[in-house]
């Protein structure tokens, strides 16, 4: 009975408080099919992934694609000995097919990094909005697999195959990062025309047989990466301005620059990559609707829990792809983020850019081996958890386990080293059990008014061992 008193207290405490601080979306619509419904609750205790963006621009250092894009942006602009004209600069860029050879590739060394810090799915990128295919596709000859490329004669030519089984193996999910402008095809920038911006150069519907065949490109391409792939569990669509004219959001500045109705059929490829990959995730990113079956917030946290399946897709340098001596953020930076996102029920899409040798860079091996003395010690507040109310107050940020037996209450640190004050306050129902994780002595609190007031032993206060933030277990 009295696991029932303390049950219904934690739910009604929780509800209350998700019900004034939820961001409710009207636009989400779940999936309805139940395979993917299921696969949708897996995938979002997995709390941790892996992102990485890797193409011929490593070779450069420029960032992924948008270089070749005829925009006045900042992250659009054309530098190096290449840089006075565009169809030079776009001439020299896709001849970087004829260079690229990632010699030190080797997918397994990723896993092991990824799997120690807890990461617990991948997504890659298959072809980004340049067109450069990362796998043996037969739709074009602009691919790692072309006999342009060096690297074709290599064993482990096809990449996002090894990419895929290496990961698989570590029981992984798998997803496949896939491009639906394609900035090489002639059928999506027809060279009868200059590219004027990332839109299609050409009316689709004044051209209806050439924007066919770009949707059957795009078709055979997806089914493709769906049929000799293995086991595939998300499809991560982007470039959302391809997309029904009918879609756009005029509240989104970039949308707004959408003239054209960019319809390549989403039933059409999500029923396809559906029946070759049952319970497929399917994520057509900006395009809300039954497409889109998580959200993917970038390069933010939201401030509060949203009431739909979400991301947070964030780099661990400054940019997305590879670019030397790039900054990559702190291991308490990154732990930090983890936490603050999973306290508002998202996952952490954690990106890093492979270099043109096939290697990350050493500094995120020294990242990912900080992560994981952390995740050891704390990831059990993590993994299999959900966000529960207040989600956080001050530097203390709240998860909920999924079967209501206990709530982790993490305490940022503003340094490296964790020290703990005297007491520790957290507003959470009164609990049987109080233990600080990584550490074996029993601690003391008392309840006051909404809060706990746990007290921290002075041995415990500077000697903690812990690094980043503390987490406390309040088993119920």
């Amino acid at each position: 009975m009295k696991k029932i008193i303390t049950f219904l207290v934690l739910s009604s405490f929780s509800a209350f408080l998700m019900a004034q601080k939820h961001n409710v979306s009207k636009q989400y619509v779940a999936p309805g099919d139940p395979l993917v419904e299921k696969k949708l609750a897996e995938w979002q205790d997995l709390k941790f992934g892996l992102f990485m963006h890797w193409g011929t621009y490593s070779q450069w250092g420029v960032v992924e694609s948008w270089s070749i894009c005829p925009e006045d942006e900042g992250w659009t602009q054309r530098r190096g000995p290449y840089g006075a004209t565009y169809n030079g600069y776009k001439t020299a860029y896709e001849n970087l097919q004829t260079t690229f050879n990632p010699v030190k590739f080797n997918p397994e060394k990723w896993v092991q990094a990824a799997k120690d810090a807890g990461m617990k799915y991948v997504i890659f990128t298959t072809k980004h909005h340049d067109g450069f295919c990362m796998f043996d596709t037969k739709e074009t000859d602009y691919k790692i697999t072309s006999a342009k490329t060096p690297f074709s004669t290599n064993p482990r030519s096809n990449v996002t195959k090894e990419v895929f089984n290496a990961f698989r193996k570590e029981n992984f999910m798998i997803g496949a990062y896939f491009s639906k402008p394609d900035w090489h095809t002639e059928n999506y920038w027809w060279p009868y025309f200059p590219p004027k911006d990332r839109n299609v150069n050409y009316d689709p519907k004044k051209h209806p047989e050439r924007w066919q065949k770009f949707k059957d490109f795009t078709y055979n391409q997806i089914g493709e990466l769906m049929t000799g792939y293995g086991k595939v569990d998300i499809l991560w669509l982007d470039g959302g301005w391809v997309r029904p004219k009918s879609s756009i959001d005029t509240t989104v500045e970039w949308q707004r620059g959408i003239q054209y109705d960019q319809d390549i059929d989403m039933p059409k490829i999500a029923a396809m990559g559906r029946q070759k990959q049952p319970g497929l995730i399917v994520v057509d990113r900006t395009v809300s609707g039954q497409y889109e079956n998580y959200t993917t917030p970038e390069q933010e946290v939201p401030e509060v829990p949203l009431d739909h399946p979400w991301e947070s897709c964030i780099t661990m340098g400054n940019s997305w792809s590879y670019v030397p001596g790039d900054h990559y953020k702190s291991v308490q930076q990154i732990v930090q983020l983890l936490v603050k996102i999973v306290s508002r029920g998202g996952n952490l899409l954690m990106n890093i850019g492979p270099g043109p040798d096939g290697d990350w860079d050493p500094v995120v091996y020294e990242r990912l081996k900080g992560i994981s003395a952390w995740i050891k010690i704390n990831g059990e507040g993590i993994y299999n958890s959900k966000s529960v109310a207040p989600y956080s107050t001050g530097n203390v940020f709240y998860t909920k386990a999924k079967n209501d037996n206990a709530i982790y209450a993490f305490m940022l640190s503003d340094q490296e080293k964790v020290t703990l004050p005297a007491t520790v306050s957290v507003k959470a129902p009164k609990p049987k059990k109080i233990i600080l994780l990584g550490s074996k002595q029993s601690l003391k609190w008392k309840q006051q008014s909404d809060e706990i007031v746990i007290s921290i032993p002075t041995t415990l206060q500077q000697n903690t061992g812990l690094t980043e933030a503390a987490c406390f277990k309040l088993a119920y």
